[in-house]
Formats: C-alpha cells, sequence, structure tokens
C-alpha cells in the first residue's frame, strides 16, 4: 500500500470513528450541554444521513453522469418533530455543521418559502409557464441537503407550492431532513382544501424516517428559569438587560424575517430559530390585523417586545392592536420578554378600553410566570 493511500485509509478511518454521537457526547464532556437520551436517541438517524452523503461527496450531474455511471442511491430524509425547546434545532445545527459535503443548505423553513415565492414571481415576470420549474432547477443543481427547521403550512398557496416542490427536490436525489413542532398528519390542519395536502403527507412518510422527540425538557424555557422577563420602566437598563438575553439565546445570529399574510408582508426586525425580536411600533403602530398577529404567533415561539408605552385614547388604535397581539401570543403559547412604561395593572389606566384591557394586564402577569407556555 502506497504512503499517500495509507494516510488516505487513516483519514476515512478517523473520520468514521467522528460520529454525531461522539461529537454529542465530548459536547456533554466539556459542559457545553446537558446529556439528554431523547436528544441522543435521534442521532443514528441523522448519523446514517451524514454517512451515506460523505461516502458519495460529489453528485453526477448532466446528461453524461447519466449515461455512464449508475444511478446514486438516495437515503431516506428525516423529519424530526416535537415540542418547543425540546433541542431540535441544536440537532439540525449539529448535524450540519458536521457533514463535510458540498451542496448543504439549512435555512428555516418560513425563510426559505419567501425565496420560493419571490422566485416564481421573477419567472412569471420572465414568462415561464410554470414558475416553479426554474426555482426546482437551480436547488436541484445547487443542493444535494436541504436542512428545513421548523416546518409549518398555514397558507393553501404555500401547502400547493411545498407538494409539488419537494416532489420534485426527492425525485432528483436532494435530500431533505426538517423539524418540526407537528406530527405530519397534523400538518395544515384544518386547512382549506385540505385534502389537496394530504398526498404530500403521504410523500413525507414515504421518502422520510418520521422521529419524535419525546424529551421533558423545555430548554428554551430552562434558559430563562428565574430570569426576569417584564422590565418597567423601559430605560436603558431594561435594553441592556435584555440585549444580554437576546444575546443568549441566539448567539447574536439574527436577521429580519417577513412573514406573508395573504398577500401581504410583515417584518419581524429580528429573528433566529424561533425568537423574535421588535419594537412595540413596529408591531403595534402599524396597520396590522388579527390574521397577521395570528401568523406571528404561529411562526415565532418567542418575543422580544421592546418599548410598551402608556395606552390611552391618545393612541387608542395602538393600544387596540396591542391587545390583540397579546391575545394571539397568549392562545399560541408564545413565550414573551417585554420591556414596557409601567406594570401591566398601570399601563392602561384612562381612556375607552381601559375596563377590558384588565383581561389583558391578567394575561401580561400570567405570561412572566417561569412555567408559561410548557403545556
Amino acid at each position: 500500500m502506497s504512503h499517500n493511500l495509507f494516510l488516505c485509509g487513516l483519514a476515512f478511518y478517523a473520520g468514521v470513528m467522528t460520529t454525531l454521537t461522539k461529537i454529542y457526547h465530548d459536547r456533554v464532556r466539556a459542559g457545553d450541554i446537558h446529556a439528554d437520551p431523547a436528544q441522543e436517541a435521534c442521532l443514528p438517524a441523522l448519523e446514517d444521513i451524514r454517512t451515506h452523503l460523505e461516502a458519495t461527496r460529489t453528485k453526477r450531474r448532466g446528461i453524461l453522469g447519466g449515461l455512464f455511471h449508475k444511478p446514486e442511491e438516495v437515503p431516506m430524509g428525516l423529519y424530526l418533530w416535537g415540542g418547543v425547546g425540546r433541542g431540535k434545532s441544536f440537532l439540525m445545527d449539529l448535524f450540519v455543521d458536521n457533514l463535510a459535503i458540498d451542496g448543504k443548505r439549512r435555512v428555516h423553513f418560513h425563510a426559505f418559502m419567501q425565496e420560493v415565492h419571490a422566485g416564481m414571481h421573477k419567472a412569471r415576470a420572465d414568462g415561464v409557464d410554470d414558475a416553479l420549474e426554474p426555482v426546482a432547477a437551480q436547488i436541484i443543481r445547487d443542493v444535494r441537503l436541504f436542512a428545513f427547521d421548523e416546518m409549518q403550512i398555514t397558507d393553501i398557496t404555500d401547502a400547493m407550492i411545498v407538494g409539488r416542490l419537494f416532489e420534485k427536490l426527492m425525485a432528483a436525489g436532494v435530500v431533505i431532513v426538517t423539524t418540526s413542532n407537528r406530527v405530519p398528519d397534523d400538518l395544515y390542519k384544518d386547512g382549506l382544501n385540505r385534502q389537496l395536502f394530504l398526498p404530500f403527507i403521504v410523500l413525507l412518510k414515504k421518502r422520510m424516517v418520521i422521529h419524535e422527540l419525546v424529551s421533558p425538557n423545555d430548554y428554551r424555557q430552562n434558559r430563562l428559569e428565574g430570569e426576569q422577563v417584564y422590565f418597567t420602566p423601559a430605560n436603558e437598563a431594561a435594553r441592556d438587560a435584555i440585549e444580554a438575553i437576546w444575546r443568549d439565546l441566539t448567539g447574536g445570529a439574527a436577521q429580519p424575517h417577513v412573514i406573508t399574510v395573504k398577500g401581504r408582508d410583515v417584518v419581524l426586525p429580528a429573528f433566529h430559530n424561533g425568537a423574535a425580536r421588535a419594537g412595540f411600533h413596529d408591531l403595534c403602530g402599524a396597520m396590522l390585523g388579527p390574521g397577521d398577529y395570528l401568523a406571528i404567533a404561529e411562526t415565532v415561539k418567542l418575543l422580544v417586545l421592546e418599548g410598551i408605552p402608556c395606552l390611552s385614547r391618545s393612541n387608542f388604535n395602538e393600544a387596540k392592536r396591542f391587545v390583540i397581539l397579546i391575545d394571539a401570543l397568549y392562545e399560541g403559547g408564545v413565550r414573551l420578554i417585554a420591556s414596557a412604561a409601567a406594570l401591566p395593572e398601570m399601563l392602561y389606566v384612562e381612556g375607552e378600553g381601559s375596563f377590558e384591557f384588565e383581561r389583558t394586564a391578567s394575561r401580561l402577569r400570567e405570561m412572566q410566570d417561569k412555567d408559561w407556555g410548557q403545556s
């Protein structure tokens, strides 16, 4: 055996030995994370995909590749679902960060759908009959592994698009790994014309391993356990405290996020892995309605809302929107971190609507509890 071949063999052996499980255990020993058997149970399925993709690092494309090479065997994808804060996004990052291939991409599902809509809009402007075709073709050229975080379908247009798109990607050999808070059968549950979406659920079950992450631990809640989550007054000290919490939650990695609601854009100024940050006037000073706030509550698992002012007849419209926003967050079990001009009971003490605000104040109090949103 030549010296170079021997070194290649050693490198391959070392790569095989450095499994995701070993990496996970090393992180536990280093004190970076806490051991969680439910998380560890997900690693073999991710390791199977990693091993296969790294063993076939380059994807043969084009006519000649099809003529002279056997079709590449494509591994099953993975649909990882479970409750909020159980570590699905962490496992996704662990997998993608330690996957040594070209053509891998990790993206939040909502952000991806925005890209798809933008691509289809351009295709229509260019006169393409099937606007999805060039979007799918570009992905197939560039991507071998697509990792989607927090898949959820709330719109019939998205439901139809994602069904066709996933079918094209899977047929072309793109491996898909996705996380979700819902079991596949509950995707787009009770949605308009849901029967048209059901074949996509069948496709997911056929082409992906469905794995539930069953952990009693809510790590997002645990990171806030014992932390103050409602700050008053909304001064510099409150801003500094919230900034520290935000950095801990996101590691400083956040970017604007757009939610499309019935053709309109709702902008969250900062977003990362289900956590969003916005000012009061971003969400309550804009012309938003119940549908917009419901979409926000379905998209985010934690919202940092800064600069809530005292409310009165002088800002009655903003106050009404704030009440609707809190109702949507409350019903959606969204964790809230807020800075405000006053305590909840003192935010709205005079003017039309102040009596009805008592319920909102009560909900704001309840949402400060350390166990809020865990059920």
